[in-house]
């Protein structure tokens, strides 16, 4: 098994979620005293198992009608693009 794309997938979403909506939102939900904390963890955990499946489930369609090589550009401008916005956004 070639772990090169499992490493990067990794790392590349892990950093994309520290810190933003999604984590802070978990916090929220676990700071709740009457939230079991296992309870907030399950739910969190089983929605980003969810969404990342439709990711993998839509990237998997379009790789059918658009070159993997103009995915990859779309995906770097939308990167670039989200980052300027943060960057400029006040």
């Amino acid at each position: 098994m070639n772990w090169q794309p499992f490493s990067a997938v990794f790392v590349t979403i892990f950093l994309a979620e520290i810190g933003d909506k999604t984590q802070l939102a978990t916090v929220l939900f676990a700071a709740d005293d009457k939230a079991s904390r296992w309870l907030v963890f399950a739910a969190a955990a089983s929605a980003l198992v969810l969404a990342a499946g439709i990711g993998v489930l839509v990237g998997g369609q379009l790789e059918r009608f658009v070159s993997p090589a103009t995915l990859k550009r779309v995906a770097g401008v939308g990167f670039i693009a989200i980052g300027l916005w943060t960057l400029l956004s006040r």
